[in-house]
C-alpha cells in the first residue's frame, strides 16, 4: 500500500514542477466560489436536488411511477376492450360455434376433426 504521506510529497512535487501559483487559486477561490452568495446558492441548490419531500430525484421518481400507472391503465384497457369484442362475438350462434371449435376442439357428433399445422416456410 502506498503511504498517503507518500501520496502528499507526489503532488507537492508535480505542483511545483507545473509551476501552480496557490496564492492566485486561493484568491479567486474567495473572490468567487467563497462569496457568501455563491455559497448559498450552491447550498440551495443541493436542498433542492436532494433533501426534502420536493426533491429533484423523488420528483423523477414519481414521474416514473406515473407513467408505468398510466402504462397499467392503457394495458387493462386494451384487455377490456378485446373481453368485451369476444363477449359480442359469443351473443351470436355462429360465433359462439365457431368459438368452441377453435378454443376448445369441440365438434358435432358426425363430424371427423382433423388438427392441421401449419409449418413456416
Amino acid at each position: 500500500m502506498i503511504n498517503l504521506l507518500q501520496i502528499c510529497k507526489k503532488s507537492c512535487t508535480f505542483a511545483r514542477e507545473m509551476n501552480i501559483d496557490w496564492k492566485k487559486i486561493w484568491e479567486i477561490l474567495n473572490q468567487w466560489v467563497l462569496n457568501k452568495y455563491v455559497l448559498t446558492l450552491i447550498i440551495f441548490g443541493v436542498i433542492l436536488l436532494f433533501v426534502g419531500e420536493q426533491s429533484v430525484i423523488k420528483d423523477l421518481r414519481r414521474y416514473r411511477q406515473i407513467n408505468q400507472a398510466e402504462e397499467a391503465i392503457e394495458e387493462a384497457d386494451h384487455a377490456i376492450q378485446k373481453a368485451q369484442h369476444q363477449l359480442q362475438m359469443l351473443n351470436h350462434k355462429d360465433s359462439l360455434e365457431r368459438f368452441a371449435r377453435e378454443e376448445y376442439y369441440m365438434h358435432n357428433t358426425n363430424e371427423d376433426v382433423y388438427m392441421v399445422d401449419e409449418e413456416d416456410e
